[in-house]
């Protein structure tokens, strides 16, 4: 890839245990640009890797590029020069087609739908990992530290400056990706729980209604009592309205206790990330 300036490549193995590192050094030996390689301790998420190299590089501009080159190298360069013409901080990415498995792509058609709802994202921008960002942005929330990681959420609490480009998407040749489904629920919980106020808003109008709609049975059974000198209620509808009320307070004690969870892991400050080895290849000049 041929840039008119200088640029440095940073790679972030996200505890990989298959000799990435090993091999990364052989083949960057003779490399013609200054690299970082980044050895994680353990695998902390794709987010916290792209931010702890965010945290490492130098340079103005900043290229995410995902290691399964399903986004072409040559699509970065495309990508940098669009966001250098336009005088946003970040530039996303889009698609004709998405070349991933249809349980990724409606989770990513879900993250981005609650995005909009949460996040107040433009409706016609499509939250992609293949994205650029500005220097000025990376330093507006370098020093955010929480272990709930969510770039797109701090990306949003940044900046209102975003442009995008329609690039290709091609088939991964080697490997599997290492997303499962439970780690898109993880990353969707950092979205709605990390970024938002809108589930304790949402548990505390449900908690309302349920209040409201309770009052009904009450005033029927008050009115049997009074008018009909009581007469045996159903035990059927007795147990449903206790299994409908007792469900839902179980599920508003949830929400409260993720954030409450969330909160006392994050003042006992467990790590975003944890940095095993850091290899740097020719330092980038001043």
């Amino acid at each position: 890839m041929t840039l008119r300036d200088s640029w440095e490549l940073v790679l972030v193995d996200d505890g990989s245990t298959d000799g990435t590192p090993q091999k990364a050094r052989e083949l960057l030996a003779d490399f013609p640009a200054p690299v970082v390689l980044v050895v994680l301790a353990k695998n902390f998420g794709e987010h916290a890797a792209v931010f702890e190299g965010w945290r490492r590089s130098h340079g103005r501009y900043v290229v995410n590029l995902d290691d399964d080159l399903q986004n072409p190298v040559s699509e970065a360069r495309r990508l940098l020069e669009h966001l250098r013409s336009s005088d946003a901080d970040v530039a996303y990415t889009f698609f004709d087609q998405k070349k991933h498995a249809w349980w990724r792509n409606l989770g990513s058609q879900l993250a981005n739908f609650f995005a909009t709802l949460l996040l107040e994202k433009p409706h016609e921008l499509y939250l992609s990992s293949f994205r650029a960002v500005r220097r000025e942005l990376i330093q507006r929330v370098e020093n955010h530290h929480s272990p709930f990681l969510y770039l797109d959420g701090l990306i949003f609490g940044a900046t209102n400056r975003f442009t995008r480009l329609k690039v290709i998407h091609k088939s991964r040749l080697l490997g599997c990706s290492g997303y499962t489904m439970r780690k898109l629920l993880r990353l969707a919980g950092g979205m709605i729980f990390g970024f938002s106020m809108l589930p304790l808003r949402i548990a505390s109008m449900l908690g309302l209604s349920l209040f409201a709609l309770g009052l009904l049975p009450l005033g029927l059974f008050t009115a049997d009592w009074l008018l009909f000198d009581f007469r045996q209620l159903d035990v059927l509808f007795v147990v449903g309205c206790l299994a409908v009320f007792g469900g839902m307070q179980l599920l508003l004690l949830g929400i409260l206790g993720e954030y409450v969870g969330r909160t006392f892991l994050t003042v006992i400050n467990r790590h975003q990330v944890l940095v095993r080895e850091v290899f740097t290849l020719r330092e980038v000049s001043a």
